[in-house]
């Protein structure tokens, strides 16, 4: 059983990540590609990211280094999820580059209890084994990644909206309750029954950080393995809602143009780019910005003398 212990600053420290984390996203992606016991929701993205890459194929041999990093089951080094990837994939990426030699050789020999480490993995502690694996980071990314990344987002964020109504209706006591079905919250622990190692964890005032992942199989939350790494709870989100909906569906729910207008601005637009785009006028498409707008899924920014449209958290949740 695993056990999270808080005090009383633990619980006021502890908080929700605010998007999709891409590295925790990305190590977790890989477990879910390599299961036995695949996901059925996420069948055609497997079947499309092992064509891409299988045996022998250039994008394979770039990304064997990170797959053999990342076991199907088990322990995977803790300095592949910095604490920076909360902030992107670059930032990410650029602490892993920065972790020190003495932890990524004590993550390594941990590793190692779970298979022999191969030339490529050992070759980590030199400079280029480091510049490979950057390599290995960017082209896994690109192909499992990128590809399915707006849902995800979307997916997340919707998992997330809803965790901020529990937490500002119900508090800290009704978000850490209802954090997922294999974590029980007795008042001033989280257990988790079945984990495959017996340990109890005091945040010591640090506070938890809950991270949700679209790639993180049902049942129960994970967490690191370094006591001393900012605490983090990986739990799993619904996907279900994610494939509950079929093409042409936003478009029937509110109207094909007023969808393509918000399909349009998902990186951010202005008027005159959405009329452009989906060949209406001016006046029309900001009649429906602002239909969009006055239902809550559209927000409007002001960038200098220009106005900038964006999806809000709920408008990303339907593109999803």
């Amino acid at each position: 059983m695993l056990r999270i212990h808080f005090t009383g600053a633990d619980l006021a420290r502890t908080r929700l990540a605010s998007a999709p984390d891409p590295l925790w996203e990305l190590s977790l992606s890989i477990h879910m590609l390599r299961s036995r016991r695949p996901d059925v929701t996420l069948g055609d993205w497997r079947m499309s990211v092992c064509s891409d890459l299988r045996m022998g194929s250039a994008a394979r041999a770039e990304a064997d280094l990170l797959l053999e990093l990342n076991p199907p089951v088990g322990y995977f080094p803790d300095f592949l999820t910095p604490e920076a990837g909360q902030d992107g994939f670059d930032e990410g990426v650029d602490a892993v580059l920065g972790t020190p030699e003495k932890t990524i050789r004590r993550d390594l020999d941990l590793l190692s209890l779970h298979g022999r480490p191969s030339a490529a993995t050992v070759g980590l502690l030199r400079a280029d084994g480091m510049r490979a694996l950057r390599r290995s980071l960017t082209r896994y990314r690109e192909v499992a990644l990128d590809p399915i990344w707006p849902r995800v987002r979307a997916a997340v964020e919707a998992d997330l909206a809803q965790r901020r109504r529990t937490l500002a209706h119900e508090g800290v006591d009704g978000l850490l309750a209802g954090l997922a079905g294999a974590a029980r919250w007795t008042g001033g622990a989280i257990e988790i029954e079945s984990y495959r190692v017996d340990r109890d964890i005091y945040l010591g005032g640090r506070g938890l950080t809950l991270i949700p992942a679209y790639f993180k199989a049902p049942g129960k939350p994970i967490t690191l393995v370094d006591p001393d790494l900012a605490p983090v709870l990986v739990y799993p989100i619904n996907r279900a809602a994610d494939q509950a909906t079929r093409p042409g569906a936003l478009g029937e729910l509110i109207g094909r143009t007023r969808a393509a207008v918000l399909e349009t601005i998902a990186e951010g637009c202005t008027t005159g780019e959405v009329a452009r785009r989906l060949n209406i006028s001016p006046a029309s498409a900001s009649q429906h910005l602002t239909v969009l707008r006055d239902a809550g899924l559209v927000m409007s920014v002001r960038e200098g003398n220009r106005v900038r449209h964006l999806p809000t958290t709920l408008g990303r949740a339907l593109l999803g």
